[in-house]
């Protein structure tokens, strides 16, 4: 099976590790993973603000990028989601409408692309550890994508899972919502700290890059002890028994 990776912005300039990960992830499973070096942003920073032009010619490359792609994998829910966006954005021009539906199609996040595409569930992962889980907004309102990361974490060997209270809360990033909204997110993002820690969890385990950077972010800064780590990284974990 070929598949592209979608890197997103983050995973290219802040987690590259994530994007090594989800092609060792793949190529484990028997997948041929390229990389179409046109991509760049999927314009969902512009496309919230309200500049929907930028946001658009975001779209047409991204389109263009991964035109000759069967399956299109990214690790990020709400980077993925953008391109449900797109074919809105191209109302008035059919040909790349259609272009954006198709690729739409064939775009998968990660986790659901494992379970839901590969019907993987257990990548032979194994990590000592108490966890708990951050679901993120996008990934599960806009993708409807809610049980395949915890699906995928159930089957690591040594994993204390411990559900997080209020896990359908959001973080407080948000994207340009945390910059503009500094002081609401900052209280959102509190309150999730305190949801983590109740769980004694060592790692907090998530699929969207975004939303981990928040999180790390807040806690490196009121010195909190507990690690966090892109789900992808979790899955290529092979500790010794």
């Amino acid at each position: 099976m070929n598949v592209s990776l979608f890197v997103t912005c983050l995973g290219d300039i802040f987690y590259p590790n994530v994007g090594k990960s989800v092609v060792e992830v793949l190529e484990s499973l028997g997948c041929e993973v390229d990389f179409p070096f046109s991509q760049t942003c999927c314009g969902q920073p512009a496309f919230n603000s309200g500049y929907r032009e930028e946001a658009k010619e975001a779209a047409r490359n991204m389109i263009r990028a991964f035109e000759n792609s069967s399956y299109v994998v990214g690790p990020s829910g709400s980077c993925v989601a953008m391109f449900s966006e797109y074919e809105e954005l191209f109302h008035n021009e059919p040909e790349m409408q259609h272009k954006a539906r198709s690729l739409k199609e064939r775009s998968y996040e990660f986790t659901q692309f494992l379970v839901d595409v590969l019907g993987v569930n257990n990548v032979g992962a194994s990590l000592n550890a108490t966890a708990t889980y951050h679901k993120s907004c996008h990934m599960t309102r806009l993708l409807g994508v809610k049980d395949a990361p915890e699906a995928l974490l159930s089957e690591v060997e040594g994993l204390n899972y411990r559900k997080l209270p209020n896990c359908e809360n959001c973080c407080g990033f948000g994207g340009t919502f945390s910059v503009k909204m500094v002081a609401i997110s900052k209280e959102m993002v509190d309150e999730k700290i305190k949801d983590i820690e109740s769980t004694d969890a060592d790692i907090l385990i998530g699929a969207d890059s975004g939303c981990l950077m928040n999180i790390s972010g807040r806690m490196n800064r009121l010195q909190k002890p507990v690690k966090v780590m892109h789900i992808a990284e979790v899955l290529t974990q092979r500790e010794e028994k």
